[in-house]
């Protein structure tokens, strides 16, 4: 279609442009902690126009095998960063980031914070609030609690402060669970 870009122009621009962000804020993600293909694939669905590619588009976009890119997508989908979404009348599945997924990844997090305070609260009752060991154990669990407080609060003002942005957009539809 005239006016359009074509499929070479289109790739080059990816290589030229995109590319260098999705790999430097893969290697951010990864230094964080996220296996490195993972974080590939996040980067680039992040970066890509509708926040969703294929399985062939990933793989074509990152260099990478079809397996690696199925590992990477398998894992984005068990923390909740990506959901997928088969295309209508086909076979294939589309990869979607999650709306918000900044802040629903991190409402995630939460339900993970729960679960090491109260493993760490029945350590220090083990190990004795009053020994050196349980002491260290329970002001662990101090901070996670404090930290898990602050952070709700934390994503209550993000979402106020987004939403009073001047100029904003209308919210993008839902696209995934938002917790």
């Amino acid at each position: 279609m005239p006016g359009e870009p074509d499929e070479e122009e289109t790739r080059r621009h990816y290589d030229e442009n995109v590319s260098p962000f999705v790999e430097r804020f893969a290697a951010d993600l990864t230094e964080a902690g996220m296996q490195r293909m993972a974080s590939r694939v996040f980067a680039c669905l992040l970066a890509s126009e509708e926040g969703a590619l294929t399985s062939a588009e990933l793989s074509e976009r990152l260099q990478a095998s079809p397996a690696a890119i199925s590992g990477a997508v398998r894992y984005l989908a068990q923390v909740n960063m990506i959901s997928r979404q088969r295309d209508r009348g086909s076979r294939r599945e589309r990869y979607l980031l999650h709306h918000d997924v900044w802040y629903s990844t991190l409402l995630n997090r939460d339900n993970l914070l729960t679960r090491w305070q109260t493993t760490l609260r029945t350590g220090a009752r083990t190990l004795g609030k009053d020994t050196p060991g349980g002491r260290r154990v329970n002001e662990s669990a101090e901070f996670l609690s404090f930290l898990q407080s602050e952070l709700e609060a934390l994503l209550k003002r993000w979402h106020e402060s987004r939403d009073a942005a001047p100029g904003r957009p209308a919210p993008a539809p839902e696209r995934g669970p938002r917790s």
